[in-house]
């Protein structure tokens, strides 16, 4: 049998895999249409007969579709170019996939035993490819029920905004993605948001009501954008899309939605003072306020940290025993990532030159810096009044809670604002920044900020099991301010036994929220 056979329909172009036992039986067999020629397929394809021998496979009926321009037919919309000396983007992606669902596989059913119901009928691509197959399955639902998304363009102009937008996939409907944790790393461009923005497609069809069963994330470790590795996840692909069924389809697990902490709730905050828009988590306490007003803890990188911190003050506050109540406010970013890397360098810092700064451990530079004022300005004039508009607030009872750079911005406070907030909680404070410059800040201001005459609050901690600079530096930042005699009367060191940079984090929690609310 002659593996591949050639067509072309109208003007198209097509090449055609029918599976081993094709033409040995009178069955009908489901179809894959592959962007690209079929180079997926093409490129595998002893791999796949070892599949459906060893019935690891259902034989598919592979139709690979050649494009001659698919910068124009495997684009949604018209978009510019990334690079200046190439073409626009054309975006007669629509035209396209309504020619493969209209034109292309009423030929090929009516010439092959095709299952031709949409449950049986997939589209997939790598690269544009799998943009347009997720496109094609976004507007043609009735017609392809399977969808293959190998390596999907998803940084192309427009398209998240479209999924955040989108209803979301259909029940009926079946999806596989797959991306390589390397690919878009070294561009500068907007396809370095390759892994991210696929990571959030994925999470958005789940928050959308998209059963897990029917919704597949591969992540390659080793992955990057090339026909390597996409070849390799092309397999995988069928494989999860046209599983069967089990007899009994009703799921062991009924999804209900997303999880939620109870008692909590977002807010998107777009300050006029930074430019950036915030993600702000609020824990909202539970009783009446005391006389007043709640105390409130403002906790930083809240991606993170507010997820424990809420639960932490939801248990424990509960009466008649329990800690009395307080509001917890979260500033964080709009991202999926527990730590928000670009943006908490900026908002979290002091300017520093690339001298003043030790050697990144991956060689690479640091992100941009400089950003603490206009932060600090945002919680003071735009946050804070709005938390204190929406919760009856006690001004006197503020904590200010910040890890790692968080903590030098905590310490930075202190020193710059002291009396915007009572308590202060430094963790794994980055005391190292710029050429330890919180120290000399300490020494030119500790006369004039005269904390040793408030009741203000400082409490340090770090890890044992932290890089050594981090123990020596925090302790040296606590004793500098012991021996002065300017420091806040009630100042503390804590150094937790058995715990690094991060596992430091939940052991301290519930401490800080007694002395909070205490």
């Amino acid at each position: 049998m002659i593996r591949y056979q050639q067509l072309t329909v109208g003007d198209r172009k097509l090449i055609l895999y029918l599976p081993p036992s094709y033409e040995e039986s009178e069955r009908r067999f489901p179809v894959a249409y592959v962007q690209d020629g079929g180079d997926l397929f093409t490129d595998c394809a002893n791999y796949l007969e070892h599949l459906y021998a060893s019935g690891q496979l259902e034989e598919i009926i592979l139709v690979g579709v050649v494009s001659d321009a698919r910068n124009d037919e495997y684009t949604p919309w018209p978009a510019a170019a990334l690079v200046e000396s190439y073409p626009p983007f054309g975006g007669e992606g629509r035209a396209y996939a309504d020619e493969v669902a209209d034109v292309l596989k009423p030929y090929i059913d009516s010439r092959y035993r095709t299952k031709g119901q949409a449950e049986t009928t997939a589209i997939i691509g790598g690269s544009f490819g799998g943009l347009i197959a997720f496109f094609a399955g976004c507007w043609r639902p009735e017609t392809f029920g399977r969808i293959g998304l190998v390596s999907a363009s998803f940084w192309y102009e427009g398209v998240m905004d479209f999924i955040r937008e989108h209803k979301g996939m259909e029940d009926q409907q079946r999806v596989y993605m797959s991306v390589g944790s390397n690919e878009g790393i070294y561009k500068k461009n907007r396809q370095r948001c390759m892994v991210e923005n696929t990571r959030e497609a994925h999470r958005l069809w789940l928050e959308k009501g998209m059963q897990a069963s029917r919704l597949k994330l591969d992540i390659d470790q080793e992955g990057t954008h090339d026909p390597l590795f996409m070849v390799k996840q092309f397999p995988e692909s069928l494989k999860w899309l046209f599983k069967k069924e089990p007899n009994d389809p009703k799921p062991a697990l009924t999804r209900l939605g997303a999880a939620q902490i109870p008692g909590t709730l977002m807010w998107s905050m777009k300050s006029g003072l930074t430019g950036r828009e915030y993600r702000i988590f609020i824990a909202e306490p539970m009783g009446s306020p005391p006389e007043g007003g709640f105390p409130v803890l403002y906790t930083l990188d809240a991606n993170a940290s507010f997820g424990s911190l809420a639960e932490a003050i939801r248990l424990q506050s509960r009466g008649p025993h329990g800690i009395p109540p307080a509001v917890i406010v979260g500033i964080g970013y709009d991202s999926s990532e527990p730590i928000v890397t670009k943006e908490r360098f900026y908002d979290y810092t002091v300017y520093a030159d690339e001298d003043e700064l030790p050697a990144r451990p991956d060689g690479s530079a640091w992100p941009h810096t400089g950003g603490v004022e206009a932060f600090l300005d945002f919680m003071e004039y735009e946050l804070k009044p709005a938390v204190e508009e929406a919760y009856p607030v006690n001004r006197s009872r503020q904590s200010l809670f910040g890890h790692s750079l968080g903590g030098f911005l905590t310490l930075y406070t202190l020193f710059t604002r002291p009396a915007a907030y009572r308590r202060y909680f430094a963790a794994s404070p980055s005391v190292w920044w710029k050429n330890h410059m919180l120290l000399n800040l300490w020494e030119n201001a500790k006369e004039d900020l005269e904390l040793e005459k408030t009741d203000i609050e400082l409490h340090l901690s770090v890890g044992s099991f932290e890089k050594p600079h981090m123990i020596s530096d925090a302790k040296e930042l606590y004793q500098t301010l012991a021996a002065s005699g300017r420091g806040p009367q009630s100042t503390s060191m804590l150094e937790v036994q058995g715990e690094g940079h991060v596992s430091i984090l939940p052991s301290l929690f519930s401490p800080m929220l007694r002395r909070v609310t205490s």
